[in-house]
């Protein structure tokens, strides 16, 4: 499908609220084989997500490292995953120790499918992931663990704001890309 026309399909699908405000941009180098171009997400005219570019507004993860010393990632833990980690310890182990090394474990989880999710966005895997959004459900869309995939998600109309509401807590542990439109469609 040509990207003109992936484009209007796109943006049929955006929000009433959003319609105007959330675009869909791509440059691309006709006489340039090796360069993929570019493709960005623009919100009030400021491009919020580059796919590959460094420089944007929302904040890229350099290393594991980074993701796990981001004091803003809030990671909840279950009891299944406390008790996890007592069964897999030898010894007696702290109560409040345990939750630290649940919570470091699942930090690593979490920072191994941010990067890895992060290293695919680029121009060829946008229209890839915009022509798998189109033929998914909302629901598969919103569960996934591809940033793309959650962001054409929350711009959607199908989306409602009950909906929204009822991912709060799932949202705390996403990219910040998909936090920040999350929060742009909650204030619309």
């Amino acid at each position: 499908m040509s990207w003109s026309k992936l484009k209007q399909q796109l943006e049929s699908f955006l929000s009433p609220a959003l319609n105007g405000r959330v675009e869909y941009r791509a440059t691309g180098y006709r006489y340039l084989p090796d360069k993929a171009g570019l493709c960005y997400i623009a919100a009030d005219k400021k491009n919020v997500l580059n796919m590959i570019d460094k420089t944007t507004l929302i904040r890229w993860y350099e290393t594991e490292l980074d993701i796990k010393n981001d004091a803003g990632i809030y990671i909840p833990i279950t009891d299944e995953e406390i008790e996890a980690v007592r069964k897999g310890a030898s010894g007696v182990i702290p109560e409040d120790r345990l939750q630290v090394m649940a919570r470091s474990r699942k930090k690593a989880e979490l920072a191994k499918q941010l990067m890895t999710a992060q290293a695919s966005l680029s121009k060829s895997n946008f229209v890839v992931t915009a022509n798998a959004f189109l033929s998914t459900s909302i629901e598969a869309s919103m569960e996934s663990n591809d940033i793309l995939l959650n962001i054409l998600a929350l711009v959607d109309r199908r989306v409602g704001k009950k909906r929204l509401l009822n991912i709060a807590g799932q949202m705390k542990l996403k990219h910040p890309a998909v936090q920040y439109f999350y929060e742009l469609r909650l204030s619309t």
